[in-house]
Formats: structure tokens, C-alpha cells, sequence
């Protein structure tokens, strides 16, 4: 399915460029999101993808080019802005924190529903603990969805990995964020835990959600996506439908190529 007209694009990126030691680790890529509907960003080792969802994110700024989100520039903005319009993400190498519990690790994604009023804290106002009995019914739902409510008090840390990579998920989703940014959400998971992630991409899907995901797994990419873009050496070689993405001949080359290399 290829994306929706201009009205239903949600996050779009035009020229975007980053250098690293004078090395274009992203050159000139342009890519849309469209609103419900899950877009994979593919492609080998090293082609630029976790640089591209750092700058989409703010944790790297792009030498050039342009990112907008409903509209609005995103270049620029600093981690927390951006999440606050609504972008939540996933990361490749877990950052959980392991002395919490699980319970709290999701409460963090809704730190910013908590409010930062000092003296309302202080004083511990009817509404401020309304607002977090509603924040803590919204994590343990969150939890529920994601297999995780009976793990709800246990450390982070005594999670087993798969587990750990489902907290992950549940943490960038328990905001009902506008577009979650899924950065190789399956990788280091057995078969069965691999399809129990598809399982909650396709649910999450169907349930209105707006995903751009990052991954290697071409089964599952193929299974959940709409749309697929590729990158080889920072540059977009490719995009269209899952099927027309198999097919075609630039994208076999660039992964068949990395695989021959490293044979």
C-alpha cells in the first residue's frame, strides 16, 4: 500500500543529512509517515536507519534538510519538546531503569502527563492524586495489553529478555503517542517471542496507530507494514509496497552484496 495523500501525512523528512567525520552517515533522504499506518525503514549494517529515528527524536540534530511532524519543523527542538508532541520510541539497545519496577518504568513514559507544579506536589491537592490514580490505572492497562501485569512489581532487571523488550514497548505506548518510532523492536528474541511482538505491532496497528519501524526481521516487516523504505549508505535506494520492496533488484543487491562481503 503505497502512503496516503498530503492530508494524511503525518511526519515528513525532505534532504535530511548528517555527517560523521566528514561522512554522510544520512545524504539527502526524504521520506513520509502517513497517519495509521505502519512504515518500515530497512536496510544492511551501517545504512544510516538508527541515525535517521536519533534525528527525528532530537538526540542528533541533522546538518541539513528538513524534518516536520502535523506540520511542524522538527530541526532544532530538544528531546523532551519533541516527545511532547507526541513521538514516543523504542530503543535498540534496551534503556530500561533496571532498580525500578516494572510498574514504574511505565509510569515514566507518562511523565509528562504528571504535571510540574511544585506547590501542588507539595501539597498533595485532590487533583494531583486524582490525576495519579488515573495515570496508574493507564500503566497497568498498558501492562495488561503487553503481557506484563503480573510482572507489575517486579524489578526491571529480574525480567528475561524478551519480556524486558515488551516492557519497551509498553513504556512508548502507554503515552498513546501520535507515532511511535520502533527501533528493531524483535532483535536477540527467540521465534515465539518474535511473533508475539507482531502480534502487538498488528494490534496496535489496527488499533489506529502510526508506526515507523526500524528492523532486520524481513518476515515480520513484511507481515506488518504498509510501507517500506530502504537505505544503503545513507541514502534512500528504494520504497514502495512490502511486495514491490522484495522485488526489486537495488534492494537485493544491497543486502545480497552485504551478505557476499561479509561471507
Amino acid at each position: 500500500m503505497a502512503v496516503a495523500g498530503s492530508e494524511q501525512v503525518l511526519l515528513q523528512t525532505s534532504g535530511l543529512t548528517k555527517y560523521f567525520g566528514g561522512l554522510p552517515a544520512l545524504h539527502e533522504v526524504g521520506l513520509s509517515a502517513a497517519r495509521g499506518q505502519v512504515t518500515a525503514l530497512i536496510g544492511p549494517n551501517g545504512a544510516g536507519k538508527t541515525t535517521f529515528i536519533n534525528c527525528l527524536t532530537g538526540i542528533l540534530q541533522p546538518d541539513r534538510g528538513s524534518m516536520t511532524f502535523e506540520g511542524r519543523e522538527l530541526s532544532g527542538l530538544p528531546p523532551h519538546r519533541i516527545a511532547r508532541l507526541g513521538i514516543a520510541r523504542t530503543f535498540q539497545n534496551l534503556r530500561l531503569f533496571s532498580g525500578l519496577s516494572v510498574l514504574d518504568n511505565v509510569l515514566c513514559g507518562l511523565s509528562a502527563r504528571a504535571g510540574d507544579s511544585h506547590l501542588e506536589a507539595f501539597l498533595r491537592t485532590p487533583a494531583l492524586r486524582h490525576r495519579e490514580r488515573r495515570l496508574w490505572l493507564t500503566a497497568l492497562e498498558t501492562l495488561d495489553t503487553f503481557g506484563l501485569a503480573e510482572r507489575a512489581s517486579v524489578p526491571a532487571d529480574a525480567l528475561s529478555y524478551g519480556e524486558k523488550k515488551r516492557l519497551d514497548l509498553a513504556r512508548a505506548f502507554v503515552s498513546n503517542p501520535k507515532l511511535v518510532l520502533l527501533d528493531e523492536p524483535v532483535a536477540g528474541l527467540n521465534p515465539d517471542e518474535t511473533e508475539r511482538v507482531g502480534t502487538l505491532i498488528r494490534q496496535m496497528r489496527r488499533g489506529g496507530a502510526s508506526l515507523i519501524l526500524v528492523e532486520h526481521d524481513m518476515d515480520l516487516v513484511m507481515s506488518v507494514s504498509d510501507h517500506v523504505v530502504v537505505l544503503d549508505g545513507g541514502r534512500r535506494i528504494a520504497e514502495g509496497s512490502p511486495e514491490d520492496v522484495q522485488s526489486n533488484p537495488l534492494v537485493l543487491e544491497a543486502y545480497l552484496g552485504k551478505i557476499s562481503a561479509t561471507a
